[in-house]
């Protein structure tokens, strides 16, 4: 990785932990079972790539660009995608752990959040219009003037969303979950 642009390359099982890989720009690349954790990739581009398997714990993404990056099957705890670029900000998760991560105040409308673990995850300030969030799980994840307007969550379970606070006009919520839009007012539903 010490090339500052790579095309079309495949990175297999590179283990390149707590390194800083700044200012490096990635096309059409793809990282499987690759461990990068706490590494810094700050002020890097990634563009149409896709990560299988790896684990980007504690990975610093400032000023990066992720512009169509898909995560399967990834450890992506604590990282602080509120610092990435905003400019075509583009992600998809499917089967990641996001825990402890924080997407405050990013442009994600649309965005698939598949089979995801996204406990105690900051969406302050968020928008997530026409977000899915199929299969995840949302204990702790924090929602404050979130957008989540249109947004799917029939299938996602433990949060709490307080919809005075947060925009949810059309969202879809699954009956045995809606509890978690009235758990301020402490109620018992039955």
């Amino acid at each position: 990785m010490k090339e500052t642009v790579h095309l079309n390359k495949t990175f297999s099982k590179v283990i390149y932990t707590e390194e800083s890989v700044k200012n490096r720009e990635f096309e059409n690349c793809t990282f499987i079972d690759c461990d990068l954790y706490g590494s810094d990739f700050s002020m890097s581009q990634f563009l149409d790539c896709t990560f299988k398997g790896c684990n980007l714990s504690m990975v610093k993404f400032n000023s990066t660009s992720l512009k169509n990056v898909e995560f399967e099957n990834c450890k992506m705890m604590g990282i602080a995608f509120e610092y990435c670029e905003d400019f075509l900000f583009e992600v998809k998760f499917d089967d990641c752990v996001l825990d402890f991560s924080s997407f405050a105040n990013k442009k994600m409308q649309k965005t698939k959040f598949i089979k995801c673990s996204m406990q105690d995850v900051n969406f302050a300030g968020t928008n997530l219009l026409k977000a899915v969030f199929d299969d995840v799980n949302l204990n702790g994840a924090s929602f404050d003037r979130t957008n989540l307007s249109e947004a799917d969550l029939s299938k996602a379970y433990n949060f709490s969303i307080d919809p005075e606070l947060n925009p949810v006009k059309k969202a879809k919520f699954s009956l045995k979950d809606a509890g978690g839009l009235l758990e301020k007012y402490n109620l018992k539903l039955v």
